[in-house]
């Protein structure tokens, strides 16, 4: 079996053979040709929205998904986060000394189906190769542009009082997939990553309804628990939700039940939580009720005006539980 070696990050005819082999094989288009140290590309007038992030999920490749699948979609989600339209996608590749070319083709295969689905183009990017023992198999960095379309105003500043939060999905089902995989677990095949590019659902939400759509956050690292104590530290407000009416899926609970995890701070790849104004929730509810990735939204919770800076969780038995930051990490290296 082909592996990686050293000499295909040194510059030379080894690394213009892995980059024609693999890297072109899946990114080719007219920005990435010309293989300069960046891309070109004109811009609108208007804002922009730049992010970046690194992936050293353990293990690489794990139920529904691998390192790939999460480089492309993490960043396509913080872009739409922002309100942004994502567009072009970087790729810092970091290998490890003896990664088997045949797991490098497809998790670069990954990447290209996933910047298909999102609409994005991957334009440039740099490949480092290490000895071995160094990394763990592969590293990924992926950076992204976006620009935000007129009257999209997302940010903590816009959150007030007497707003309702939406959750789009179930919660917990990437950590647990990686979890799993990672330990052998014997989990049911209908337990997987969530991970999916959110772009195009959050994006039929701002075309409607963008004015009365005051935050965007996807709970990744932290879980929902930690997104919900930020929104209410950054925006002033304090928050309340419902226990009941937060979607965790069977299998998801049982692994926490057995093992000790709180679903609220599992992190999540495929979920986005939304405050909007009560006005527009049903409509809401219904545009994401139309996309695969929001079939199980539902209202979680409101904003209000006291308790500012507080999360309360009206509990199942009727107590009201105040949530906290993540505090120690109940699954580390999940992406």
């Amino acid at each position: 079996m082909e592996r990686v070696r050293l000499v295909h990050g040194n510059g030379g005819r080894f690394s213009h053979e892995l980059t024609e082999r693999f890297i072109l094989k899946y990114f080719t288009n007219d920005l990435l040709a010309p293989l300069h140290d960046g891309a070109q590309f004109p811009v609108t007038a208007g804002r922009m929205a730049f992010s970046t992030d690194s992936y050293v999920v353990q293990p690489t490749f794990f139920p529904g998904g691998n390192i790939g699948k999460l480089a492309v979609c993490g960043t396509v989600n913080d872009l739409a986060m922002n309100g942004a339209v994502p567009q072009y996608l970087s790729c810092g590749l970091i290998l490890e000394e003896g990664l088997a070319f045949d797991e490098l083709d497809e998790i670069l295969h990954t990447m290209s189906d996933m910047a298909k689905a999102a609409n994005v183009q991957i334009v440039t990017g740099d490949t480092k190769v290490v000895k071995k023992g160094e990394v763990d198999k592969i590293y990924i960095n992926t950076a992204g542009i976006g620009m935000i379309p007129d009257g999209i105003d997302i940010g903590p500043h816009r959150v007030k009082a007497g707003m309702d939060i939406i959750l789009s999905g179930a919660i917990g089902d990437h950590s647990i997939a990686v979890m799993g995989q990672r330990f052998g677990l014997d989990l049911s095949d209908a337990l997987k990553t969530d991970c999916a590019p959110l772009n195009n659902m959050v994006h039929a939400v701002l075309d409607k309804v963008g004015p009365q759509v005051a935050l965007l956050r996807d709970p990744t690292r932290g879980g929902l628990g930690t997104v919900l104590k930020e929104i209410a530290d950054q925006s002033q407000v304090g928050i309340k939700v419902e226990e009941a009416a937060i979607p965790i899926h069977a299998e998801v609970q049982s692994v926490c039940d057995i093992l000790g995890y709180d679903p609220l701070y599992l992190a999540n790849e495929g979920k986005v939580v939304l405050v909007v104004d009560q006005s527009v929730t049903e409509e809401v509810l219904s545009i994401l009720h139309g996309f695969e990735e929001g079939k199980e939204a539902v209202l979680i919770g409101r904003t209000l005006d006291k308790n500012i800076g507080k999360v309360g969780l009206q509990t199942a038995i009727g107590g009201v539980r105040l949530i906290d930051l993540l505090g120690e990490d109940q699954v580390p290296r999940i992406c």
